[in-house]
């Protein structure tokens, strides 16, 4: 999971959560900081206004170390959303990073700002994404064709999983776990 300094709580907290839950190791992560490190976190809401409000959220502990970590030794990659992907996506190594994933074809989960990371590592040519719809123009301009779904669904084009915001976490979620291979049983 790549995380940063103000990314979307929600969108760091829950998948993170999540995916432990059902059994998948999760390795947290975000460049020039170490497991133990935190990374403060926003809280966006739709209250109205043009565009998202945004309030202080918890600081989330990393819990490995972004030198450290080897793209090859993973199956799946998380972005979330929230401004996070502004700065990460001026990261080479975080672009290569994606590149990796997506030349290897292994399962990418992004939402809301995530394909900004996406679209700056030049993987969404052909690839049909949603995202924030401010994202949009990002979307269209790497070649990727922007999906306008409604904000509580999510968007599977081959390994990639992607939601506009927080409120498609039920099926952003839902939908990472088939593409992952992930069976649970009740």
């Amino acid at each position: 999971m790549l995380v940063g300094d103000f990314g979307e709580d929600y969108e760091i907290m829950v998948p993170f959560q999540a995916l432990l839950m059902v059994g998948h190791s999760v390795h947290a992560v975000c460049p020039d900081k170490k497991a133990g490190d935190f990374v403060r976190t926003a809280i966006h809401d739709f209250e109205g206004d043009q565009t998202y409000s945004e309030k202080p959220g918890h600081n989330f502990v990393l819990n490995a170390t972004f030198a450290e970590i080897k793209a090859e030794d993973y199956d799946a990659l998380v972005i979330p959303g929230g401004r996070a992907p502004e700065y990460l996506r001026l990261d080479e190594r975080v672009l290569a990073m994606v590149r990796h994933f997506t030349d290897k074809n292994k399962p990418i989960a992004a939402i809301c700002h995530g394909p900004q990371i996406l679209s700056a590592a030049g993987v969404l040519k052909g690839k049909t994404c949603s995202c924030y719809p401010a994202v949009r123009p990002e979307v269209t301009a790497s070649g990727g064709t922007y999906a306008d779904i409604a904000v509580d669904k999510a968007q599977v084009d081959g390994n990639l999983v992607s939601a506009p915001a927080w409120p498609a976490h039920p099926d952003w979620l839902a939908k990472f776990l088939q593409v992952l291979g992930t069976k649970i049983e009740l």
